[in-house]
Formats: structure tokens, C-alpha cells, sequence
């Protein structure tokens, strides 16, 4: 017990914190987040930074900042008011901007310009405008189009249908092959031809679905079962007990993995398989024992020899696996889950967590921080950090019955 109310105490103040820092930004054009700071000097990023500096606009973060202020509004609306009009305000505003852009060509996209036109950056560096062929969408889509669900639905504004079309849409783009996992190219069906058969996709979109049950849309949930039966069947090796990113391949990204398990449990209830719920918690406990190296989790291991195939250890799989970890124990009550949580928790805040201010590390190595971007330079808009550690608060608050009953 001791333990559940600790965590819960840490989990809401680097919350918090993270919050209050977003929202005192400055913000991005008309009203967009802004979390342009490099995370080892605290120094913002400037016009000379090029695609880290404020002149890029990353769909990616803000579709992840709406669905995150969003949902520590409606934690916040009991634990600190104040906080949670504060993101609703700051919501309400992001919202109008990101489903005017979505509306004007059916799209979101991974970055803009100043000038809020689609661009991308080659491995060169050069900027390039981005175009579509044919009906393809992206995780850009995909992460704006459950930030849009998650406000509209807490604003009671009038388009949900509209959000629940688009985000289907993305659905069936997984389900047809029209989706497309690198932006850093030409979106078209040639660049979709080339990709692997990831389950990243279908982890991705499979997190919407705790949202979607929470705001009350559980007609639109058919989804859900069949991605973690997809994921299960096709990437599940059972020796390992990992997920292999590519069906017959080697590697394994193990905070993949880990992030499936937890956004499956957020969906599933009391009334899922209990088989089901033993090999979610098998690939959660061999994906962080084989994966975790210190200070964090590698980005991808070997599923034969265990072996780390990177260097890089990125902050958002330690949240991801409190999340995780938590969910399972509230699920199972084991051991073996509770050891995951608690060294994640320990390696999170002892290794990442700066505090002052509250921001984590985005990578590090064994010889600490680096200079190295996992997926976007903008820092975490309270998404895998935060709402992640919120998923843990609920499941500490289930643990601990009698001290939280008025929550």
C-alpha cells in the first residue's frame, strides 16, 4: 500500500508540473503547443535549429497534446480545478485549429511549415512539400484523429460524427493496406508497397479505445478485438514471450510491445479471456527484463538471443511500462508485475526525471543523456509521459480501495 500511495503522489505532481510548464509557454502561431526545448541544455530551440525550431509545426505532437489535455482535464476537474479550466481553455482553442486543418483536405500531417503547409525533411535534410496518392493515411492521422474525439466529446461540440468517420477511416487504411508508418517520404502507395508488416499501426489506433469506451462511444469498438487478435496471432512469439515487430523477422521493439499491453488492458475488462490477460502479462515481463539495460529500455532486442540491437534507451517506454505494469497488476495482483512497476518507477524518476523543470531526458545510453530525437524534437505534450502515469493513478486508486473512496 505504501508504495501505490507514493507513486500515486509522484504521478500527479510530475503531471502537474509537466502541465503548468506547457501551458505558461508561449504558444506556436495561432494557439498550437509548444514544447520546443532541448531537453539536455533546458534552452529553447530558435529559428536556427531548423526542423527543431518554432518554424515546424508537428501534427504528431498536437494531435497528442489534445487527447492528453483532455484527458488531465477530466482527472483534474476533482484533484486541482484550476488546472483543469486552464486545459480546457487551452484545449478548446487547439481544437478549433487542429480540425481546421484536418477538415480543409481530409488530412492531418507530421509536420508543417510556418506557413501551416504539409512538409517533410528528408535524411539529408532538405525540406520537401508532402502530397498525397490516392486515399493514405498516417499516424499523423491517427494521433489527431483520437485528439479530436477525446475533445469533442468532453466539450459536447457538434462534430463528433464527422471525428468518428475520420478515425474509422484511418481503421480501414490499417486494414487495406493504405497506411503508410514513415512520413519522412513521399506519402503514396509506392512508398506503402515498400514498408514492413509492423503491428505498429494497429497498436497505435488500438489506444483509442480506452478513450473511446470511457467517453461513452462503445458502438465504435469493433475494432479493438480484432487488432489485439491480428497482433497476438501474426506477432506473438511464444518462446520469447516478445512481439516481433515483423511477422518471421528478428527484432523486437520491446517499448512497442510494452505500450500494446497497456493500451489492451485500458480497453479490455473483467470479462476478457484469462488467457489472453497471462500472455499480455508474459510479453510485458520478458519485454522489460530482456529490454531493460540501464538507464531504460533499448529500442529493439533481439527475439533469438536477447541480444540489444541499439545503444538508445528513450524515456516514453519506462511511462509506458508503469502503465502497463500497473493495469496488469490491478488485473493479476502478481509479483512479477509488481517488480516491472516498481523498477520502472525507480529508473524513470531516478534516471530521467529532471524535476527542475519537469522534463524528462528524451534518450540516454549507459553513459547518460544524448542529443538523440526518438520520433519528434518537440518534448512530450503530456501524452506518453503523462497519460500514461494517469492509467498507474487510476490503478493505484483501484489498489487502494478505503484511502481513495470519494474518487
Amino acid at each position: 500500500m505504501a508504495f501505490f500511495d507514493a507513486a500515486r503522489r509522484d504521478y500527479v505532481a510530475a503531471n502537474a508540473g509537466t502541465l503548468y510548464w506547457m501551458l505558461q509557454r508561449p504558444a506556436l502561431g495561432d494557439g498550437f503547443l509548444n514544447t520546443k526545448q532541448n531537453s539536455l541544455t533546458c534552452e529553447d530551440y530558435g529559428a536556427e535549429d531548423g526542423v527543431r525550431g518554432p518554424d515546424y509545426i508537428y501534427g504528431w505532437i498536437q494531435g497528442r497534446g489534445l487527447e492528453a489535455l483532455v484527458g488531465h482535464a477530466e482527472f483534474f476537474d476533482q484533484e486541482l480545478p484550476p488546472l483543469a479550466e486552464k486545459l480546457d481553455a487551452t484545449g478548446r482553442r487547439l481544437y478549433g485549429l487542429l480540425a481546421g486543418l484536418q477538415k480543409a483536405n481530409g488530412h492531418a500531417y507530421f509536420c508543417y511549415d510556418r506557413d501551416i503547409r504539409p512538409v517533410y525533411g528528408d535524411a539529408a535534410g532538405a525540406i520537401h512539400q508532402q502530397q498525397r496518392q490516392g486515399p493514405i493515411y498516417s499516424y499523423s492521422d491517427a494521433f489527431v484523429a483520437k485528439g479530436l474525439i477525446a475533445a469533442v466529446s468532453r466539450y459536447g461540440l457538434p462534430d463528433l460524427a464527422e471525428h468518428l468517420a475520420y478515425f474509422h477511416r484511418v481503421v480501414e487504411a490499417i486494414e487495406d493496406g493504405r497506411f503508410q508508418m514513415d512520413e519522412r517520404r513521399p506519402l503514396s502507395l509506392d512508398s506503402i508497397a515498400s514498408q514492413a508488416d509492423d503491428f505498429g499501426p494497429r497498436m497505435i489506433l488500438l489506444g483509442a479505445a480506452g478513450m473511446l469506451k470511457r467517453f461513452g462511444h462503445a458502438d465504435r469498438l469493433d475494432y479493438a478485438d480484432r487488432f489485439i487478435a491480428h497482433i497476438m496471432e501474426r506477432h506473438f512469439d511464444e518462446a520469447a514471450g516478445l512481439l516481433r515487430n515483423v511477422p518471421g523477422e528478428d527484432l523486437c521493439n520491446v517499448g512497442h510491445g510494452i505500450e500494446f499491453v497497456g493500451f489492451a488492458l485500458d480497453y479490455l475488462d473483467g470479462n476478457a479471456d484469462p488467457a489472453l490477460i497471462e500472455k499480455l502479462e508474459r510479453i510485458l515481463v520478458a519485454s522489460f527484463d530482456k529490454g531493460f539495460v540501464g538507464p531504460g529500455l533499448v529500442l529493439t532486442v533481439s527475439t533469438v538471443t536477447d541480444e540489444p540491437q541499439s545503444p538508445y534507451c528513450p524515456w516514453w517506454s519506462l511511462p509506458e511500462t508503469i502503465r502497463a505494469a500497473a493495469l496488469v497488476h490491478a488485473c493479476t495482483g502478481s509479483a512479477e508485475s509488481l517488480r516491472v512497476w516498481k523498477k520502472a518507477h525507480a529508473a524513470f524518476f531516478e534516471h530521467y526525471w529532471r524535476g527542475t523543470p519537469p522534463i524528462a531526458y528524451q534518450t540516454m545510453t549507459k553513459d547518460g543523456p544524448v542529443d538523440f530525437v526518438p520520433a519528434t524534437p518537440d518534448l512530450d505534450p503530456g501524452y506518453h509521459t503523462g497519460l500514461s502515469l494517469l492509467s498507474a493513478i487510476h490503478a493505484a486508486d483501484q489498489l487502494m480501495p478505503t484511502t481513495r473512496i470519494a474518487r
